[in-house]
């Protein structure tokens, strides 16, 4: 169990999950971490280890600077998540949609793991897109990710869109790109409607998506937070569980 919870406080929460009407999940980076994925700005955060990092996820330099692309693709050689998996956390919350209590996730992350976890697309939104596939800057054409990763393997360095030649980018929304808007309608609506919301392995300091959290309490529901530190919306739930999320999260799924 999460260290310092106590037993009643999981089954309280339980007890939300099995009566609630709708249940709206809000991932973030915490609940990757424990399947091996850093986080961005922790003390052992990507963007810590390696500034340069943040500059390639900025759009501007991305798209102006052809040596700063090729060192991004030579770093997506390198770390790209196909061997990664879904640790207790993804599972525990594709067994909550399989037993009919999630109806829809929200992720800020983009390793794709809630996918491969069992989650399905029409209950997933991923509002910062997802590094598993490629897209065009031109024309906007997708493609899987390997369909990049292995022409730089076999030698290009700066692959382009073979439609249009346009520059291709990991299908992230990158800093000075704007979110999908129907993602974001999509969260909101969900937020708003929903009776429970829990909150998982984010801080709750990135907008806009983290607005969801006083949505959803504005529309009456009630807020869960699982995280293993402190985040800043704690003022706004019902409940938080502190702790390992792959350890409290499967202890969230009721018994049907």
């Amino acid at each position: 169990m999460g260290e310092g919870i106590a037993a009643e406080e999981i089954a309280r929460v339980r007890g939300w999950i099995r009566a609630a009407r709708k249940v709206v999940a809000l991932t973030g980076a915490g609940i990757s971490t424990e399947s091996g994925i850093p986080d961005f700005r922790g003390p052992q955060g990507l963007w810590t280890r390696n500034p340069e990092a943040e500059k390639m996820a900025t759009l501007r330099h991305y798209l102006s600077d052809p040596e700063l692309r090729k060192r991004a693709w030579r770093s997506r050689i390198e770390t790209f998540l196909r061997d990664v998996e879904p640790n207790a956390g993804h599972r525990a919350l594709a067994e909550l949609e399989r037993r009919g209590h999630l109806h829809t996730l929200i992720t800020q992350n983009v390793d794709g793991l809630h996918h491969r976890a069992g989650n399905s697309s029409q209950r997933v939104v991923e509002i910062h897109g997802t590094m598993r596939e490629v897209m065009c800057m031109s024309c906007g054409a997708r493609w899987p990710m390997e369909h990049a990763t292995e022409r730089v393997r076999v030698g290009e360095d700066d692959p382009h869109c073979l439609r249009c030649g346009g520059i291709l980018k990991s299908a992230t929304i990158s800093f000075g790109q704007s979110l999908v808007p129907e993602d974001l309608a999509r969260a909101e609506e969900a937020a708003r409607t929903c009776d429970l919301l829990l909150a998982i392995g984010t801080s709750l300091s990135v907008y806009p998506v983290a607005a969801v959290v006083p949505l959803a309490r504005e529309s009456g529901a009630r807020i869960a937070i699982v995280n293993e530190g402190p985040t800043e919306m704690d003022h706004l739930a019902h409940a938080i569980l502190r702790g390992r999320i792959g350890e409290i999260l499967p202890q969230l799924v009721p018994e049907d």
